[in-house]
């Protein structure tokens, strides 16, 4: 295989390769929880760009971290522990 065919049949195979290893790269950080994949996201040295060029993107993400770090109201004494919405019962905790 020289000449023509031969780059042809190299460049479709690097291009089968590249797709399979993007597809797995894909498929693999798709079933990171979000919770995990943005829980150092606009901190370190790209958050001092983020207060100067973009503050609303700093101000979200301060207010995006005072919201995770914030607790749940504890319910009152005579609050049954469970709340019924649509026939579903969700349990309060």
């Amino acid at each position: 295989m020289t000449g023509i065919w031969g780059t042809i049949a190299i460049v479709a195979v690097a291009v089968v390769i590249v797709s399979a290893i993007i597809t797995v790269i894909v498929a693999t950080y798709a079933r990171i929880p979000l919770e995990k994949k943005y829980e150092n996201a606009g901190g370190g040295f790209g958050g001092a760009f983020d207060a100067v060029w973009m503050p609303s993107a700093h101000e979200a993400g301060v207010e995006r971290d005072r919201q995770t770090k914030r607790t749940a109201p504890a319910p009152a004494p005579g609050d049954p522990p469970w709340t019924i919405d649509e026939g579903r019962i969700t349990l309060d905790v």
